[in-house]
């Protein structure tokens, strides 16, 4: 059942399907964009669809599975019956969840004011209510996916979990093609689609686990001492995540208020989720229980060394991202969504909500990075203080700075917030010993890699100045597009070479491995 964990190979395999799913999340974006566009329904389901996202975080992948992993990983490490603790921790959640999405249908109405107090006096409170109670039950069955995931990681076996979010986007799209051709209402079939997508990702994940000879089946829950445990680890990684869905608040509460304002951050969240999807989330999941299994094992070389390729890979390829989501957002936004009902005051009021984002993406993958350091070590109060300054940092920010600056202050206050969340964790990371160090490899390649990608932001603007009467409205803004892309590609990579930000032989080393 155990495998050995391969931490380049699962970087790829979790980037891979994470990279189709957030291309799938693409089109399904520019669907609902050509559809809906900035319109109450947009802004109802998409306000609708971020409460289940948001109690996962909180329950699943946030608080729960950050102590539940390395716990887990430990006990395959030590073979002290890991698959009974999966049992018990399966039905813990199934029992938390399932209240929660009890509760929430009663209180649903508040729930909504709680995310967007903005709608209160207008048809979109009616609306986002009415989707809110159809998603909501949506939260159990990915949280219960989140804990499968979470098992099969630590056993080394990527795949499955990391292609369960793929099904998520190929059911919204059908369910959109479907609305389409039906003439039914876009935001009630999209809001039945995102329930049939939770039952089919957690099937996947249960089945998979099964395979690996891990059955997990819901009992009577019962509060043993490494359950206790459990709880004892989470509640501090459950306040963080408390504290991280509270930033998120904050920005829709200010976004709430300005009309359109809901829909122009979702879709620039889109953007610069796909970086931060395919390097930062691959890089969590399968830093954690590698980190995990190398510190119980007492090999602080080995996780000194994990670390330091991790934050080489995300920002070798983070950096250029960044620069690029900065300095062409416009060229980005008008290809990718600028039809039907999303009109050119969308694009423009999107694509500076991208450039503000694009500015904080190194800091978003980066903190992915180093938060395993502490979590491996079953330390989440430290990243919880830390979680608390952001918090006060972004709610300063985008509440002082809504009536100067609008809407864009929400992406400001997420954007520092995150910034300073990076450093407090850097500057507590040091006082973890030497598995926190910075090699001199990584300290070599960061001014090479920073050189390389402002190289590639001077090339992407000239080009973006060239190419700029096909890329707006012009039938080959597509084809146009894909040569930005790949002018930005060539160059980065030309450059990296030239710098040795990147080398061949590293690569192929890595690849093999």
């Amino acid at each position: 059942m155990i495998r050995k964990i391969r931490l380049a190979s699962g970087f790829f395999t979790v980037g891979i399907w994470t990279l189709l799913s957030k291309v799938l999340g693409f089109v399904r974006d520019i669907m609902i964009a050509s559809a809906m566009g900035s319109g109450p329904m947009a802004q109802a389901f998409l306000i609708a669809f971020s409460l289940p996202n948001m109690f996962r975080r909180f329950f699943a992948e946030g608080a729960f599975n950050t102590a539940f992993v390395p716990m887990f990983a430990k006990k395959v490490e030590a073979g002290d019956s890991p698959e009974d603790f999966a049992r018990e921790a399966f039905s813990g959640l199934a029992s938390i969840v399932l209240a929660t999405v009890l509760l929430g249908q009663i209180f649903m109405p508040f729930l909504v004011l709680a995310m967007a107090s903005g709608f209160a006096d207008d048809a979109r409170f009616a609306l986002t209510v009415d989707y809110g109670r159809i998603v909501f039950p949506y939260i159990l069955f990915i949280s219960l996916a989140a804990l499968l995931s979470g098992v099969l990681n630590a056993i080394g076996r990527f795949a499955a979990a990391a292609a369960a979010p793929v099904l998520l986007n190929i059911i919204l799209v059908a369910a959109m093609y479907l609305a389409h051709a039906m003439g039914w209402e876009t935001g009630r079939v999209l809001s039945w689609a995102v329930l049939l997508a939770g039952v089919a990702q957690m099937a996947l994940v249960w089945r998979a686990a099964q395979k690996a000879g891990i059955t997990l089946l819901p009992r009577r829950p019962r509060l043993s001492p490494d359950m206790k445990r459990l709880a004892l680890i989470a509640l501090p990684a459950a306040l963080a995540g408390g504290v991280v869905q509270i930033n998120l608040l904050v920005g829709r509460q200010v976004a709430s208020y300005f009309d359109g304002a809901v829909a122009w951050l979702s879709y620039a969240d889109r953007l610069y989720q796909l970086p931060l999807g395919v390097v930062g989330i691959a890089i969590g999941v399968v830093l954690l229980p590698d980190l995990s299994r190398r510190l119980r094992a007492g090999d602080d070389a080995g996780g000194n060394q994990s670390l330091n390729r991790a934050a080489e890979f995300s920002l070798a390829l983070t950096l250029p991202s960044a620069v690029a989501l900065m300095v062409i957002p416009g060229a980005l936004v008008s290809v990718l969504f600028q039809r039907g009902a999303f009109d050119a005051a969308d694009t423009a009021n999107t694509a500076l909500a991208v450039a503000v984002y694009g500015a904080g993406l190194p800091s978003f993958v980066l903190a992915k990075v180093l938060a395993p350091l502490f979590f491996a070590r079953e330390d989440t109060r430290t990243p919880f203080h830390y979680a608390l300054v952001s918090m006060v940092i972004n709610a300063g920010l985008a509440i002082g700075l809504a009536p100067y600056l609008g809407f864009l202050a929400a992406a400001i206050g997420t954007t520092v917030a995150g910034w300073s969340m990076l450093l407090l964790l850097w500057f507590g990371a040091r006082r973890l010993g030497p598995a926190a160090a910075l090699d001199a490899r990584l300290k070599a390649k960061l001014p090479r890699i920073l050189l390389a990608s402002a190289t590639m932001g001077a090339a992407l603007i000239g080009a973006q100045y060239l190419l700029a009467p096909w890329l707006i409205g012009s039938p080959l803004r597509y084809g146009a597009l894909a040569g930005l892309v790949v002018v930005g590609m060539a160059v980065y990579g030309a450059a990296a070479m030239l710098t040795g930000a990147l080398r061949p032989a590293e690569l192929r080393a890595m690849l093999r491995r």
